[in-house]
């Protein structure tokens, strides 16, 4: 619901006079709502509800739908989901790819933030596993990670399972001697590191940034071996395996949003954050409990000089 054309139009045709601004598109072009996805993990959901917050200004109806990370693509393609605000590029699945390529899904563009994924383990780890942060020392001292269920290989927290299987096929890809747990969800995994770092017990995770974690506690990430270009995570070796693919995080639409939806198709190319502006809305959400509504809302109100411009090139 939009809060913005209450005032009559002969006023508001006078007020954007006065101030030498173009008349507004007509918007909204459709009454139907935008469908955004939202996936399970705060990070996305801070991108989400500051580009649905920014819609709902420009008079969008707009409805929330939870999907998986991989299989929310289907639903793109197919028009039954509209917008999705990060598409981690290195997790996509087999049909993304595809989807993009025949033009089902349409590449808005880059989000803006700056990411980086791979394995974390807290700084004491390193006397009970000498050779880390090299990835080869994980071979020599896997049951320092070990528990009772998997010993005598470590144990590894992995992605939750509609997330894809990025870590264990890795795993399996070098033979490396680890047994991997899928997490539970964002805060499952997130519960279990900090439990860890409390007690000092053994532990090493896939994680990403950016992540309120980070700011809250040390971690160290295993390093890889320097490859030039991409790293192909389903070829890797033993003696040289360079990890994960990093990612690019971009914005994603259906591909008949633009003819439907034009000027929030504009908007929404051109609206970007950053590292610090999704930090932020994690450690206010996860860590301090806030409503994320509020925090969006919040956003908003700090940076109208950033997303103002967006609105008003996308509706002139």
């Amino acid at each position: 619901m939009s809060y913005k054309f209450n005032i009559p139009a002969l006023t508001a045709a006078a007020l954007l006079a006065a101030s030498g601004t173009a008349a507004l598109a007509d918007v909204p072009e459709s009454p139907d709502p935008i469908k955004v996805i939202m996936n399970d993990w705060t990070g996305q959901h801070v991108s989400t509800k500051i580009a649905g917050a920014l819609l709902e200004k420009m008079g969008y109806n707009i409805e929330y739908v939870s999907a998986g990370a991989l299989p929310q693509h289907p639903g793109l393609a197919q028009g039954n989901l509209h917008f999705q605000a990060e598409v981690w590029s290195n997790n996509v699945g087999d049909l993304y790819p595809k989807m993009v390529e025949s033009g089902e899904i349409v590449v808005l563009g880059d989000l803006g933030l700056e990411p980086k994924e791979g394995w974390i383990y807290p700084p004491y780890m390193e006397d009970r596993c000498p050779g880390l942060p090299d990835y080869q020392a994980l071979y020599d001292c896997a049951q320092a990670f070990a528990t009772a269920e998997t010993f005598p290989n470590g144990r590894l927290i992995t992605y939750p399972a509609d997330w894809g299987t990025r870590s264990r096929d890795v795993v399996a890809g070098i033979d490396l001697p680890f047994k991997t747990i899928a997490g539970g969800s964002e805060g499952a995994m997130i519960a279990e590191l900090t439990s860890a770092m409390a007690t000092e017990a053994p532990i090493i995770s896939m994680m990403w940034q950016p992540h309120w974690i980070f700011a809250a506690h040390d971690f160290n990430w295993v390093e890889w071996t320097p490859t030039e270009g991409e790293c192909i995570e389903e070829t890797q070796e033993k003696d040289s395996a360079c990890g994960f693919a990093q990612a690019t995080v971009n914005k994603v639409a259906w591909s008949g949003f633009e003819d439907k939806w034009p000027a929030a198709f504009k908007m929404l190319s051109m609206m970007t954050l950053s590292n610090a502006d999704q930090n932020a809305g994690i450690l206010e959400v996860d860590n301090n409990g806030r409503d994320i509504h509020e925090v969006a809302a919040e956003w908003l109100a700090n940076n109208e000089d950033r997303w103002q411009p967006w609105i008003n090139a996308a509706t002139q």
